[in-house]
């Protein structure tokens, strides 16, 4: 698969994953955390809104994997 096509379908993908992760994490805390105190939310939301960095990081390394070589 060429570059080009890879970082159009990298960045739906990221954006799907943005949105499901946020509806996600937030389902759960208001869930889980309804009646925890502002710090709990704190440490809660600084968490989960760094932790879709990870996968959203092995999508970029994919998009950005150069395109094989054909031979001529």
């Amino acid at each position: 698969m060429r570059q080009t096509y890879r970082k159009l379908l990298g960045t739906l993908f990221i954006v799907i994953l943005a949105i499901l992760y946020a509806l996600v994490a937030t389902t759960i805390a208001s869930a889980k955390l309804a009646d925890s105190s502002a710090a709990v939310h704190f440490f809660y939301f600084l968490i989960t809104g760094l932790f879709w960095v990870l996968p959203s990081m092995i999508i970029i390394k994919w998009m950005m994997r150069p395109d094989k070589k054909t031979e001529a």
